[in-house]
């Protein structure tokens, strides 16, 4: 069972992101504010969940959040930015469009930039310790795969209906063969350093 909250007596927003290891689309990170006594038997780290699990947990978190935001930085921030900075900068746009301000933030991972009046707490899987966190995995995992799948009908080769843009064999076999497009990260390794990549 995951931890409901860290501080009782602070109003907490868990933030994670997802989608820093893919090779095409934006990262998007997730901020959520769970009431204190929330609890679901099947709330967990996003990763080790079910994609039906992901989605069925979605609008229940989203029904029951005090407050919830999920939000990107694009493929052009990563590429300017580097993947690190990009995926806070998504973070710190998730917690600025909460409706409630929090007054502590539980931060997936071990690095952060603090946000302008708020302290924060890294943990390391943190997804795996606490609900906000897990909760913020769900909603910024499901909302790229969302963002995924639409780009996907445009290109249809690169296999991101299923991949949705980390680097698979089909994935990185459409890029030898077709060249990388608008979506890529262009700072990434496409390919292995024998393939030369026809940009857009």
């Amino acid at each position: 069972m995951l931890k409901q909250y860290q501080n009782k007596d602070r109003l907490e927003a868990g933030c994670d992101e997802a989608g820093r290891g893919c090779l095409a689309g934006p990262v998007f990170a997730a901020a959520v504010i769970l009431p204190k006594d929330f609890s679901h038997p099947d709330l967990n780290d996003s990763k080790i969940l079910t994609e039906r699990a992901r989605y069925s947990l979605r609008p229940i978190i989203e029904s029951e959040a005090l407050s919830y935001a999920v939000a990107l930085a694009s493929q052009e921030e990563i590429d300017s930015l580097n993947i690190l900075k990009a995926s806070i900068l998504a973070m710190h746009r998730a917690v600025s469009e909460l409706k409630i301000s929090p007054e502590h933030l539980l931060i997936d991972g071990n690095r952060f930039n603090p946000y302008p009046g708020i302290d924060h707490t890294t943990i390391i899987k943190g997804d795996s310790i606490y609900m906000s966190i897990a909760a913020a995995s769900i909603l910024a995992k499901t909302y790229r795969d969302d963002y995924m799948l639409s780009i996907h009908k445009e290109f249809p080769h690169y296999g991101w209906d299923t991949n949705k843009g980390y680097p698979t064999k089909k994935h990185r076999n459409a890029i030898q063969s077709q060249g990388s497009c608008q979506h890529h990260r262009k700072t990434f390794t496409l390919l292995p350093k024998q393939f030369q990549i026809p940009f857009d």
